[in-house]
């Protein structure tokens, strides 16, 4: 991928067939200082089996700047939810430092395409102002009285 206007023009954003944990160290320090701990989550399933993004239609991205792992987010099936075409945007993170640059905006595009064909909705929850409005800047829609969810997109329309 390339950069957009105003963006990081040697960011790449690549699905992931395994993910070395070395790599996401940075994302899952910085995240836990800022009081997050899904990277870790992320981190922690990848490497006890629990969620390896493999499911039908799932996958994981990493956004990487110089070779430096920036960012991730992944695509399971909504384990909150019985209908099969839904699936849960997952464990969005970008560092800091590289933020504000279409990164973010970048995996879930990514998240997006994947879910394609496959999800007819996508549902998130997000705790934090600020990624809310990210969400809504981006398309999705807050969705009220639906448990473990504050998000949704509608890919079938």
């Amino acid at each position: 991928m390339s950069g957009r206007p105003g963006g990081v023009a040697d960011v790449s954003v690549d699905r992931l067939h395994d993910l070395p944990s070395d790599r996401l160290a940075g994302l899952v320090a910085e995240g836990e200082a800022a009081g997050f701990r899904f990277v870790r989550r992320l981190v922690e399933g990848w490497e006890d089996g629990s969620n390896r993004f493999a499911g039908p239609g799932e996958a994981l991205f990493a956004a990487a700047v110089g070779g430096r792992v920036v960012g991730v987010c992944g695509l399971n099936v909504d384990p909150y939810c019985r209908d099969g075409r839904v699936g849960r945007v997952r464990h969005l993170y970008v560092a800091a430092g590289s933020r504000r640059r279409g990164i973010g905006r970048s995996l879930v595009d990514e998240v997006v395409r994947a879910a394609g064909g496959r999800f007819g909705r996508l549902r998130l929850r997000t705790e934090s102002e600020p990624a809310a409005r990210f969400y809504e800047a981006i398309g999705f829609r807050r969705s009220d009285g639906e448990a473990d969810c504050t998000h949704t997109l509608r890919l079938d329309d």
